[in-house]
């Protein structure tokens, strides 16, 4: 409340906050540790949000990666060679940016540092790289977290995430057994992990099935992709229970690297364990 309240001073006002929250508490960037400036304007300092490298077209309309160039076999829905050879239960997939540098910082600083805050700045770009998908769209769908690991988090960063999306916030989902965290795990190994692991939340009520859940269109929300597994999973789960159509959204498009599989797992265990207080 007092960082929404903060966010609405005026600019003269806003200006003399800066100034003293600066000077007695001197907060510094979640994401790069550098002194605020405008700290009313939320944990992140606008070179940061400035950095983050976005996603633009042209995309593959199926998973939303980038493509080599405009001129693609398919000038309504192009798709990249991958998903040319595959059948998806997704109908479409946008990320807002790359998985690296300031977006990965920001993304740990809101997922695993609590700072929630974060959710409607990033809860913008993600309407903004999916706004052809929300077009038409019935309710967001966010991935759910296993009630454990909610119950140690707080909070389920992509329901925040969906309240930004001016659309319907169904939890249609539930996560039936704790999966083991699908950093470092090759792709196989992803999809396995998932396999089985969602189904249609029993707390889920009819009236808002037959209303927004069947025959109608999903926008499945969450804060990273890397190789799909886990939207690919709930999206299986949704099309079964008679969902027309699942598209999804996520903050950022990670690569399946070992390199970044290691440094998101260490990054992961060390945020974790500091907010903890381990």
């Amino acid at each position: 409340m007092i960082g929404f309240a903060l966010r609405e001073l005026g600019d003269p006002l806003r200006y003399v906050a800066d100034a003293l929250l600066a000077l007695t508490l001197a907060p510094r960037c979640a994401a790069c540790a550098r002194a605020l400036d405008r700290p009313t304007m939320g944990p992140v300092c606008e070179t940061c949000w400035a950095n983050v490298n976005a996603i633009r077209p042209p995309v593959c309309h199926l998973c939303g990666d980038p493509l080599a160039s405009w001129r693609t076999p398919d000038e309504v829905a192009p798709r990249c060679p991958r998903c040319q050879r595959r059948t998806n239960a997704l109908d479409a997939c946008r990320a807002a940016g790359h998985y690296e540098g300031a977006l990965r910082n920001v993304v740990h600083a809101f997922k695993y540092e609590g700072r929630r805050t974060l959710a409607s700045r990033l809860g913008g770009m993600l309407r903004d790289a999916g706004s052809d998908l929300l077009v038409g769209a019935d309710c967001a769908v966010p991935v759910p977290l296993h009630p454990w690991r909610r119950f140690r988090r707080g909070f389920n960063q992509a329901t925040d995430l969906a309240r930004g999306l001016n659309l319907p916030v169904v939890h249609a989902l539930w996560r039936t057994r704790a999966t083991a965290p699908q950093t470092g795990l090759t792709a196989g190994r992803r999809r396995r992990n998932v396999r089985g692991a969602f189904s249609i939340s029993p707390l889920l009520s009819g009236r808002t099935r037959r209303s927004l859940i069947t025959g109608r269109i999903v926008v499945l929300v969450d804060d990273v992709r890397t190789t799909g597994a886990t939207l690919e999973a709930c999206a299986g789960v949704l099309i079964a229970a008679g969902v027309a159509e699942v598209r999804a959204l996520t903050v950022a498009r990670a690569d399946l690297t070992p390199d970044h599989a290691r440094d998101t797992a260490r990054r992961r265990r060390t945020t974790e364990a500091r907010r903890h207080g381990v």
